[in-house]
């Protein structure tokens, strides 16, 4: 450990101190900041020094649950009172390499050793969800037995307060919870049985102990990831499949998932919160505009959250801008030589506007290998590959490795503008344009066994 955090957690500390601080070291850096947010906003953007160290002292901070995040990784840091924290994290093993030392370090080390217990269990859990119902409740309880042994260890040792003990067992509860809620599909999709029907009786009494209201859960990943399962579950419970196209099943199960959350959570931040999560999950997701605004509607007969800031509205009207026959919203790109270009200057007739990224090489080849396939059978059609990473040299490199003949390479100039203009939030999305350059399509996958129908 260097000098910096051993001096730190040697430090000794008045009782009537009250000040925080918040520091550490980032070892293989990807950016030169720090985050630190309280329920995802930001209370300060803290600079890494030139030895990779940041540091910040705090008058006071409210006791609670705090996030850290060395974009794009994030984690938990849970401060009382009178705490003081150093934390030490490796951007190449985030998770595994975070180590909290200074005044409250056995609680944070504990979120981290449970939050890691539980991932290291999602590998074995796969053949474990092949289990008859009985199998699977001897092996979650005996697995949750130790991991409570473990937490009763800890609290006994660190002597944390009931504030945090809130959270300490949540970490402990919600995955347990979670198997519970993943075991009936996973079981079905993995063995073609449906054990919905031979369930015990209490399989789900422990939803009745949740306290669905708490705000201090709407935003801690083990209940999140817990309330994902849960709605999917209760959804699919009230959604028939029969007669639906692929789609328009999806909506209907988005669309109930918004149903529930208006029934379960009476707390209005906490109900939006929610509501705006099954949002961004659903968006993000499916490629069906007129399905899109459909769902859209429900959203905003629910959600009471209307401000300017709202992302899920700031999403919807960027959809409704891609509609087909619109004009593409105008963006600035690069060409490899370096020149600055306006995406309205490149796209003037029939396109295919696909995406990429080198930090997924695979995808790069492939979706390269498949236009240029295309481009030979629809020689009207210009091919038009945009990399969106940050690097002009790493993406003019990484193309030097490789003939890819007949395709247009630029770069987006910003990532987060082309993300909130074109909606572009997964690498495998593909607009198609019409011979006037305005949207045949702008929703569709390059993969799609039906996608050169586009291109008649």
């Amino acid at each position: 450990m260097n000098l910096l955090l051993l001096t730190s957690c040697n430090n000794k500390f008045d009782r009537d101190d009250y000040s925080a601080y918040f520091g550490g070291e980032v070892t293989n850096p990807l950016n030169r900041y720090v985050l630190f947010l309280k329920d995802n906003k930001i209370i300060d953007t803290i600079p890494l020094d030139r030895n990779n160290r940041f540091f910040k002292k705090f008058d006071s901070l409210t006791p609670g649950l705090y996030t850290f995040k060395h974009e794009p990784e994030y984690q938990y840091v849970y401060f009382d009172k009178n705490d003081s924290l150093m934390v030490r994290m490796n951007s190449s093993d985030f998770d595994e390499s975070i180590i909290f030392c200074g005044r409250g370090e056995e609680k944070n080390n504990y979120l981290m050793e449970m939050y890691l217990k539980n991932e290291s269990d999602k590998d074995k859990m796969f053949a474990v969800f092949d289990y008859d119902i009985k199998k699977f409740n001897r092996y979650i309880d005996s697995s949750f037995a130790t991991r409570k042994k473990f937490y009763e260890t800890k609290k006994e040792k660190a002597k944390w307060n009931e504030e945090f003990d809130y959270f300490a067992l949540s970490a402990l509860y919600f995955p347990y919870y979670t198997k519970k809620e993943i075991y009936p599909l996973v079981h079905e999709i993995r063995t073609g049985e449906k054990v919905s029907d031979k369930l015990p009786k209490d399989f789900y009494d422990y939803r009745k102990e949740i306290e669905f209201n708490n705000h201090n859960l709407t935003n801690f990943s083990p209940f999140v990831k817990y309330l994902t399962y849960l709605l999917n579950n209760m959804a699919m419970e009230k959604v028939s499949s029969e007669n639906n196209s692929l789609s328009d099943q999806a909506l209907d199960l988005n669309i109930a998932k918004l149903n529930i959350t208006d029934t379960l959570f009476e707390n209005v931040d906490i109900k939006n919160t929610v509501l705006n999560n099954i949002a961004f999950a659903y968006l993000l997701e499916d490629q069906h505009i007129v399905n899109n605004q459909k769902f859209l509607d429900r959203y905003n007969q629910l959600s009471t959250d209307k401000s300017n800031q709202n992302e899920i509205t700031k999403i919807g009207n960027s959809i409704q801008m891609l509609k087909e026959g619109n004009s593409l919203p105008a963006l600035d790109l690069f060409t490899l030589t370096g020149e600055a270009v306006n995406s309205k200057s490149v796209i003037k007739g029939k396109s295919v506007i696909f995406f990429w990224t080198e930090n997924a090489e695979s995808h790069f080849v492939s979706v390269h290998k498949k236009v240029m396939d295309l481009k030979a059978k629809h020689p009207d059609y210009t091919f038009i590959a945009i990399n969106v990473d940050d690097n002009q040299s790493k993406w003019t490199n990484a193309l030097s490795n490789y003939k890819f003949e007949n395709v247009t390479e630029l770069r987006v100039k910003n990532f987060e503008e082309l993300r909130a203009k074109w909606v572009i939030t997964k690498i495998h999305r593909v607009i198609v344009t019409n011979a006037d350059g305005t949207i045949k399509n702008g929703f569709v996958n390059l993969f799609d066994v039906k996608f050169a129908d586009n291109l008649k």
